[in-house]
């Protein structure tokens, strides 16, 4: 009774009624908290919390570990499990929530913006994000805003909690998790929290056990926007609860599903052309005028019908190889044929020669296509055996349409529920195979195709690289609206690539590098609105797969033989690992070195194709990486590189950025440059748990998608960026998986590329730092191509002699020092060390010096004797003509003979005064002038002596 007593403090009572009386419709009952004997009690509380008078006494309730069974539910009144009507149900112990037209009662829809201090206007860009109740699912919100859908139970025991969803997007983090009624969250495993990925237009279901007590349920969604591109929301239906011990009441059926028969634990949906109300016991059939799907609560009028109600398709082959081309209504077909404006179905079309069959098959005497036998091969028409030393080429080469591949299925896929699964999603067209008309235009048309696993042919089973098979398909979309086709592989549902809009005629390869059974999906949908657009179309052209396991042959190719002798079917063996085989003997050649042999071509020399420059291949000839040395020869010098301190993998983070509605995220970037014999060793992740190591051992593995590369790029959430409790990684993409070499790069036409320039600074230390350019902050400027600077000491090239020189120093005392040192700037490391510093003996006086200083001296003399020589003799030379002038006459007659000239070695008797000194110039002009004159003349003198006297 004291329970009693706590209960009724939650409301106030007034006794004053003024007389009147309550009736069993103005209170409800309700059972207290459970007491330690595991007893309650039955209490009464009004709808009008204000009155109190003439409630019915609190009794002794049922015991706490009282259920009922599924289609009863608990009588408050009598406390007895009571069967439910017909047009209800119940799950005894448990709740159900599968209708939601709204939002049901209990749930609580929060909206957050979770990063600390955004303004008040980033925080009330949320208030309109939500879970969407949209009927049969309920929408998650698609914006960046952390949207949590609550709801609390308590269990008298324990239970478990599941739900059906669909989770096709990983740019929203989608995560289940519980706290008990102290807000502290329970322990829960990584696959019970975080959800695991669906394929488009498949439905999945979660389960997590739960502990007796109260339990808060939290369904939160969060929208990585980053790139631009809408992401696809989480639908969430069929919410199932177990544990509550009972149920006070049972659950009217939504309409368009009825139970028939009391004691229902669920309802089922009414057939086609019927419909019915909530809580309908029957369904009722729709009038012939009108139509509606299963699981309709209304029926719709039947329109006339036009060119989209119908499609064509071929017949089979006959036993003369003709078919038909034949025209079906879209069914459930829905329109009206016999009113006015309504199209009449065409009639079929003439016969024709069938297409042939597809390669690897073979036609029979009726026309029916079937695989080839081991052994052989076959163009489409007959099969062949292989010749001697060489192997048929398994897979599977589809590009005649005449009737859909037994290893390929095709459907129609709606997540409104309206059943289109009895529609063909695709249909065959001779030479294209082509999505259909559907039921609306955003049903997922689905075409699936069965790989039981992958074999590689005999001469390939040696190799040691990372492929096993490839698909190749041609396709092309025509469309008018946002239509979007999605290539899956449904192992490990995740998109491969996805197409939107018009594409033209173009051809896609994936490569396998796992040996698995896959099933590979093509879906396409017109558009996620409901409008119109049954001309949008996809066409598939051809489909390709090869190295499958029971695939079957359209080739043979060359094999390596056990010997040269041996030229007989089936003798192939296969060749080790980087060898090739040899096209004129048929054996196993290693491929040269520095190449590396192409993953699916293996005969001839020319499937070894080189390494780039500065790049070496591995020894099973797989993969050309750098073994972090590099040499480079440039004006007759060689320039020798040690990158070994590069060879560990290098992270590099940038950011942080925002997106429009201010989400924090960074960029990381993973590098291995070199090193590690071509184990791509930089390793980005999409995972919740672990963002630095990469545990493939751990139950989460199948949670975790990575990338393994020489560079890769992640988009990081921070955990102080959304709330999260952890940072969340998205979006890992592989920016370079082949070592092409220093200074090469690809283009966007081929994918992704990456350009890592290594720059020599001593001043850096070994390890140095990486950066990308400051006009392009997130490595790239147009997404294709990225580009990263790394400083580093170890990426200067070693030291030579050329990259120091010396210096002499003075002679000193005999002794001469002579120091090495390094030329500026320094741009080199390690290689060789500076010569210590040496001393030779030496003299004061150089004898170059020495020889000099007396040449010198010599020469002075020399000079000097000359010059005295000289000037004497011009002196005597100066002096007889002078004599020889004074002694003309005013005639200019010379004196006579006797009496005027000088006997030989005679003196003169006085001496020649002059009133002044002419200078040396002045005599050599005048004796110039004297000689030149027209005046003088010439004497002859006939003595010897005379002569001798005159020319001196």
């Amino acid at each position: 009774y004291s329970q009693y007593i706590h209960t009724l403090t939650h409301f106030e009572c007034s006794n004053d009624l003024g007389g009147s009386e309550l009736f069993a419709g103005d209170y409800y009952y309700e059972y207290t908290e459970c007491d330690s004997a595991g007893s309650r009690w039955r209490v009464a509380i009004p709808h009008n919390l204000g009155t109190c008078s003439a409630l019915p006494t609190p009794t002794r309730g049922t015991d706490c570990s009282f259920s009922c069974a599924a289609g009863e539910f608990l009588e408050m009144s009598a406390q007895q499990c009571t069967t439910c009507a017909a047009g209800s149900y119940s799950l005894g112990s448990g709740v159900r929530f599968d209708q939601w037209d709204t939002i049901p009662a209990g749930f609580t829809s929060l909206a957050t913006y979770m990063d600390p201090g955004p303004s008040v206007e980033e925080s009330q860009a949320c208030n309109s994000s939500s879970w969407t109740p949209q009927g049969v699912y309920l929408e998650s919100s698609r914006d960046e805003c952390t949207v949590s859908l609550v709801y609390a139970v308590h269990l008298e025991q324990q239970g478990s909690v599941s739900f059906s969803y669909q989770y096709p997007d990983n740019n929203i983090f989608f995560e289940f998790y519980v706290q008990n009624e102290q807000c502290q969250e329970m322990a829960q495993t990584d696959d019970q929290k975080w959800i695991k990925l669906t394929t488009n237009g498949e439905w999945d279901t979660h389960t997590v056990n739960l502990k007796s007590g109260t339990n808060i349920l939290y369904w939160r969604t969060t929208g990585i926007l980053v790139g631009g591109k809408m992401v696809k929301p989480v639908l969430l239906r069929n919410i199932q609860i177990e544990g509550v011990a009972y149920t006070s009441e049972c659950f009217p059926c939504r309409p368009g599903w009825f139970s028939s028969a009391p004691g229902s634990s669920s309802c089922q949906p009414c057939p086609r052309n019927t419909s019915s109300n909530k809580g309908a016991a029957s369904c009722t059939p729709c009038p012939d005028t009108q139509y509606s799907h299963e699981g309709w609560s209304q029926c719709k009028e039947r329109p006339p019908c036009s060119e989209k109600d119908y499609f064509q398709i071929h017949t089979a082959c006959d036993s003369e190889g003709k078919t038909k081309v034949m025209y079906r209504w879209v069914e459930p077909r829905i329109c009206e044929e016999n009113v006015t404006g309504a199209v009449a179905l065409p009639p079929t079309g003439e016969r024709e020669a069938c297409p042939p069959c597809n390669p690897g098959y073979y036609n029979t005497d009726d026309s029916t296509c079937f695989p080839c036998p081991p052994g052989t091969h076959s163009d489409g028409t007959s099969g062949t055996h292989c010749p001697a030393g060489t192997e048929p080429v398994l897979g599977y080469e589809y590009k005649w349409w005449n009737v859909l591949p037994s290893n390929m299925k095709t459907s129609c896929f709606n997540v409104g529920n309206s059943k289109c699964d009895d529609m063909n999603g695709w249909e065959v067209a001779g030479d294209h195979i082509r999505s259909g008309a559907g039921g609306s235009d955003n049903d997922y048309l689905i075409l699936n195709l069965h790989v039981p696993g992958f074999k590689l042919p005999t001469s390939l089973a040696g190799m040691t690289g990372t492929e096993f098979g490839r698909i190749t398909f041609v396709f092309e979309t025509i469309c008018s609206a946002d239509c979007e086709l999605y290539f899956m592989m449904v192992k490990s549902t995740t998109v491969v690539e996805s197409w939107e809009g018009s594409k033209e005629r173009q051809s896609y390869t994936h490569i396998m590098t796992r040996n698995a059974s896959v099933s590979y999906t093509w879906a396409f949908q017109r558009t996620n609105q409901v409008r119109r657009y049954i001309s949008d179309v996809v066409i598939l052209y051809s489909v390709s797969v090869t190295n499958v396991q029971d695939g079957v042959a359209s080739a043979c190719r060359a094999c390596a033989l056990l010997s040269q002798s041996s030229q007989r079917p089936g003798s192939c063996i296969p060749c080790p690992a980087g060898f090739y085989i040899d096209r004129d003997t048929n054996r196993c050649q290693e491929c040269p070195p520095n190449t590396y042999l192409s993953g699916h071509h293996t005969y001839g020399e020319d499937a070894c194709l080189p390494c780039g420059p500065g790049s070496k291949s591995n020894k099973e000839h797989s993969r050309c990486y750098s073994d972090c040395s590099f040499s480079h020869t440039e004006n007759n010098r060689t320039l020798t590189f040690d990158l070994s301190s590069l060879s560990t993998v290098a992270s590099l983070t940038i950011g942080p950025s925002f997106t429009s509605k201010g989400t924090k995220y960074l960029h990381v970037f993973n590098v291995s440059l070199c090193g590690h014999q071509g184990t791509m060793a930089a390793v980005c992740t999409d995972n919740v748990t672990d963002l630095a190591n990469k545990d493939m051992g751990s139950d989460s593995t199948q949670f975790v998608n990575s990338v393994d590369s020489f560079i890769c790029q992640s988009t990081i959430i921070p955990a102080d960026g959304r709330g999260f409790r952890m940072a969340l990684a998205s979006q890992s993409i592989s920016l370079a998986d082949t070592f092409l070499g220093e200074m090469a790069t690809g283009s966007c036409q081929r994918g992704r590329s990456a350009v890592m320039t290594i720059r020599c600074n001593p001043e850096k230390t070994d390890r140095g730092k990486l950066t990308v350019p400051s006009a392009c902050p997130a490595g790239t400027c147009d997404g294709c191509t990225f580009h990263f600077l790394w400083e580093s000491g170890s990426a200067c090239p070693r030291c030579t002699q050329d990259d120091y020189h010396q210096i002499e120093g003075a002679c000193k005392g005999g002794a001469q020092e002579t120091l090495s040192v390094w030329n500026e700037p320094k741009l080199c490391i390690k290689g060789i060390s500076l010569p210590a510093k040496s001393s030779a003996p030496c003299e004061a006086i150089a004898l170059w010096l020495k020889v000099g200083v007396g040449g010198g001296a010599f020469l002075a003399v020399l000079l000097v004797s000359l010059t005295c020589y000289f000037w004497k003799k011009n002196k005597r030379l100066e002096y007889k003509y002078s004599r020889l002038v004074m002694s003309a006459n005013k005639e200019c007659e010379l004196p006579v003979a006797d009496s005027c000239a000088l006997a030989e070695g005679e003196e003169p008797e006085d001496d020649v005064v002059y009133s002044h000194k002419p200078s040396l110039l002045g005599k050599l002009r005048a004796i110039a002038n004297k000689r030149e004159g027209d005046s003088s003349e010439s004497v002859q003198l006939k003595s010897s002596q005379s002569e001798r006297w005159v020319w001196g």
